[in-house]
């Protein structure tokens, strides 16, 4: 493979033309001729005198070209460090799944000090894998290596843009420990195995990438050490996060539907218990040609509203113990037709444990969902396969955080966080904040393979986009709006249905807030 990825990128070079870093990234994960693509490429670029840089949309356009003749449309992802739990195929029911990642068996293996320890060192070494795929990663040193660089080696000389500094540049990685604003610009501190090191963003875009950044997530970074008017320091010249590639998602090869959701809080007495029997009517409705090709359903947490969640959340409950919520919300679920799959992972409300990553929930409270066959029963979060279709499902609870403290993002948009999510190849990135993370031996957050959906809920907000090849889906809830979040100025959206179109991608809205279903004409698939 890498002798192949050598050839192509031999041959373009040799022709004139480059690679784009993102191009070069999707070409190695391609299951195809690599040199053939490109060649190709060169040859449609020479024909109409196109420019000499190859990308993303150069390759996406000749595969496109191609399905109309060929079967290539699949994009086998990198770093693949899962494991294959579950397969199952039912031929009866025209369905298939695999899951590929459930926390619940590797949670609990960390303690103190010494788990988080293990934890960020874990995250290290993963990201670290990821962003190694980048070509600049060659040329990575060690903060400490940086550091003895700069007060020991003689730099060799070359001006900067105004005329008067020294400048030698290297290339780093590490965690972001901590950003500020200051007066000639933003100051970042950067920590790795070796050490510790402070970096300057000091042009206008690159102030705008580092204010997006996240606190203790990756960051490869291009710095010069500069010497000026007896001064010295690292300013940095080019930022890059693990992000995901620019890919083709996978697509269900006849036509199929999932159907996402989340945040029903059963038990509590803004549930909208009538909205949700309307779609679990529609669920087994006969005559519908959605219903009849909806293979799926996936619920994103917070099944019942809890207790002692929030303070004085009695007042808000019309059923007192989680018992009784469980009890309820299974007998609801057991609504759904047996031919459909559900897929179930817990949320901040539900029982059970509350750090990130959480298990399944615990049978002691949700046997009658256990019990039914139809039902896998999964941690947060958890990577399935449906159909050929990788969804990520997470509830988001660190989105808290990502809106609370990156600039222009707000509950409303959702969407927005959980891209950050992506480029950050992080489900929680934060460290101390709002969202409780365990002290695990490894840190199963990181988005290890790049997922075809990503499907969240936690905000109660209905948010869709698709970014980079990955459809982002939040669901919105099934809980209307509630006195805090009158009080947050939150307006939540619920009562509806997200449904995806496994076999192009395409979702719609499935609106229950009235009594014969409603989909939205603008989201037609």
């Amino acid at each position: 493979m890498q002798r192949e990825i050598f050839n192509a990128l031999s041959f373009a070079i040799s022709k004139g033309y480059q690679i784009h870093p993102d191009a070069f990234a999707m070409l190695k994960g391609l299951d195809i001729d690599t040199l053939k693509v490109v060649q190709d490429i060169v040859k449609i670029k020479i024909k109409h005198k196109q420019s000499s840089s190859i990308v993303v949309e150069d390759i996406k356009n000749l595969i496109n070209a191609e399905e109309k003749t060929t079967d290539v449309n699949s994009f086998s992802n990198t770093i693949l460090s899962t494991t294959t739990t579950i397969t199952d195929a039912n031929h009866t029911t025209g369905y298939s799944y695999k899951v590929i990642f459930d926390p619940t068996s590797n949670i609990n293996n960390g303690e103190g000090v010494k788990g988080y320890t293990a934890l960020f060192r874990s995250r290290f070494e993963k990201l670290l894998r990821i962003i190694a795929l980048r070509p600049d990663s060659k040329r990575i040193t060690k903060i400490t290596s940086l550091k003895h660089k700069s007060n020991n080696a003689k730099l060799r000389k070359r001006y900067d843009v105004n005329g008067d500094a020294n400048t030698n540049s290297s290339v780093i990685v590490g965690l972001l420990m901590s950003k500020r604003s200051k007066k000639n610009g933003l100051e970042m501190v950067l920590d790795d195995y070796s050490g510790i090191v402070n970096v300057l963003a000091v042009t206008e875009e690159l102030k705008k990438q580092a204010s997006m950044l996240t606190l203790d997530q990756m960051i490869m970074l291009e710095v010069d050490n500069i010497k000026k008017k007896g001064t010295q320091g690292f300013v940095v010249r080019n930022l890059v996060s693990p992000d995901i590639p620019d890919h083709l998602p996978n697509r269900s090869k006849s036509e199929s539907y999932a159907v996402l959701i989340s945040d029903l809080h059963v038990g509590s007495k803004y549930f909208l218990e009538v909205e949700f029997i309307r779609f679990l009517n529609w669920l087994s409705s006969s005559d519908d040609e959605i219903v009849s090709k909806t293979k799926f359903v996936c619920i994103g947490g917070d099944l019942i509203d809890g207790i002692g969640i929030f303070p004085n959340q009695e007042k808000e409950l019309i059923e007192m113990n989680a018992g009784e919520q469980m009890s309820h919300v299974a007998d609801l679920l057991a609504k759904i037709p047996q031919h459909i799959k559900v897929f179930i992972i817990p949320g901040n409300h539900d029982p059970g444990r509350r750090a990130l990553p959480q298990p399944a929930l615990p049978r002691e409270y949700s046997n009658k969902l256990y019990s039914f066959e139809n039902f896998t029963m999964l941690g947060n979060p958890s990577l399935v396969e449906l159909n050929g279709v990788k969804i990520l499902m997470y509830h988001g609870q660190s989105l808290d955080d990502i809106i609370a403290t990156t600039p222009g993002l707000s509950y409303s948009k959702p969407a927005e966080a959980m891209k950050i999510l992506l480029k950050a190849r992080h489900l929680s990135p934060i460290y101390g904040e709002r969202t409780p993370i365990g002290p695990e031996l490894e840190d199963m957050m990181v988005i290890t393979e790049v997922p075809d959906i990503l499907h969240s809920g936690h905000v109660h907000n209905i948010d869709v986009q698709n970014y980079r090849g990955t459809l982002i889906v939040n669901s919105g809830a099934w809980q209307a709006q509630t006195k805090y979040q009158q009080m947050m100025g939150i307006t939540p959206s619920p009562g509806i249905a997200i449904v995806v179109n496994l076999a192009n991608l395409q979702p719609f809205q499935m609106n229950f807030n009235q009594p014969n279903p409603m989909q939205e004409e603008k989201d037609r698939p």
